[in-house]
């Protein structure tokens, strides 16, 4: 299966398969309960991630565009390009994503450098076929060779499952919405 980096002329089929896997997902649901609100702003807030991921991190792609990962970079304590993240964020409309910011800013290990993987996508006649794992081998191949560790948050049990397969594992701090789904930070350190 052919992985590539994603280019500029990658990112309007990323943004509309991002906002495609994602639209349905328990976060996006809680994040923007209702269902018009959330076809018009949950592509702004995936196109902001998109964007974020494409400038400061690594965002790698299927030959077929069927599967896409989003990568960001933590370094010195911090997210790489923070405050752009920030600055694309407040043009999303939804009363509740700085809560969720909070609550996953609240449990994410930031006293090492790590690949931060925040979103991964696959078509839904793809799933289940080794897209997800072949996405993910870039750049945990490249996290090994280098010593450094991955992070990202689980939103569903069938994910947990993929990243747990790949290594990762939960850590003791789950993320709780308020009357929302739970949310699994996980952690994977390098392999030698």
């Amino acid at each position: 299966m052919g992985i590539r980096a994603a280019t500029g002329a990658d990112r309007d089929a990323i943004a509309a398969l991002l906002h495609e896997v994602f639209r349905d997902d328990p976060v996006s649901r809680w994040v923007f309960p209702d269902d018009a609100h959330r076809e018009e702003a949950h592509p702004r807030l995936f196109g902001a991630f998109l964007d974020h991921g494409m400038e400061h991190g690594t965002v790698h792609v299927t030959a077929d565009g069927a599967g896409a990962a989003v990568w960001f970079a933590v370094a010195g304590g911090e997210l790489r390009g923070g405050d752009d993240l920030g600055a694309r964020l407040e043009k999303v409309d939804s009363d509740r994503l700085p809560v969720l910011g909070e609550l996953t800013e609240s449990v994410h290990p930031v006293d090492r450098d790590h690949a931060y993987l925040q979103a991964i996508a696959v078509a839904a006649d793809r799933q289940s076929r080794g897209v997800g794992s072949a996405l993910l081998a870039p750049v945990l191949a490249q996290c090994d060779r280098d010593g450094l560790p991955a992070y990202l948050e689980a939103s569903s049990d069938r994910s947990r499952g993929l990243y747990e397969r790949h290594g990762f594992t939960v850590l003791d701090r789950i993320v709780r919405l308020p009357d929302g789904p739970p949310m699994y930070p996980m952690w994977r350190e390098p392999t030698a």
